[in-house]
This record gives structure tokens, C-alpha cells and sequence, in this order.
């Protein structure tokens, strides 16, 4: 019996660690992909960019480009987009760069 207890500890840790975030992100993905509609901005598992044009039951359509729209896997959607417009309140300010460009063809030494 005390043999197990280590082991059960170590499962329950990996468990714990691993295992139940893994199934929550999985759960979650799913969701995202249950609940696109029609105009929300998305993003593919290969990086492409794209409003969600229309939707059928096993693909999505993705207007990445003005009147070009890909048909893709709906398992290929790796989630949404944030509008720009609240992305850009939660962006960093712009840090100014007050040093002087340096120029090539100056005579210091090297």
C-alpha cells in the first residue's frame, strides 16, 4: 500500500498539470468553432487572416482578400480575432527613439 501512494500522487500531479488544462483549451477551441458566425474575423492554425464569409457544417468560408474567399476545414479555425479597434486600446504606446541615425559614410574610426 505504500508503494502506491507515490504513484498515485505522481498521476494525480500529471493529471492535475497536464491532462485537465489540455481537455479545458480542447473544450474551449471547440466552442470557438461551434460559435463562429458570419462576419467575424478569424484565424487559421496556419496563420491566415479572415472574415468569416459563409458557413457550411464541416468548412467555413474565409474571405482573406476583397473577392476572394478560401473554403476551409471548420477544425482549421484556431479562434477570433479581437476588432482592431479594442486591440489597439490594450496596445503598448509607441516608444520614441530620440538617438541619432547612424551614417554609414562618416569618417570615425573602426
Amino acid at each position: 500500500m505504500e508503494t502506491l501512494i507515490p504513484i498515485a500522487a505522481i498521476f494525480l500531479i500529471f493529471w492535475l498539470l497536464l491532462i485537465r488544462p489540455a481537455n479545458k483549451r480542447q473544450k474551449a477551441l471547440a466552442d470557438v468553432q461551434r460559435n463562429i458566425s458570419v462576419g467575424d474575423r478569424v484565424i487559421t492554425n496556419s496563420g491566415i487572416l479572415g472574415n468569416v464569409a459563409f458557413l457550411k457544417e464541416t468548412s467555413v468560408g474565409l474571405e482573406i482578400a476583397p473577392g476572394v474567399v478560401a473554403e476551409v476545414a471548420r477544425p482549421a479555425i484556431a479562434g477570433v480575432v479581437p476588432d482592431e479597434e479594442e486591440s489597439a486600446e490594450d496596445a503598448p504606446a509607441e516608444i520614441e527613439d530620440d538617438s541619432a541615425p547612424v551614417n554609414p559614410d562618416s569618417d570615425q574610426e573602426r
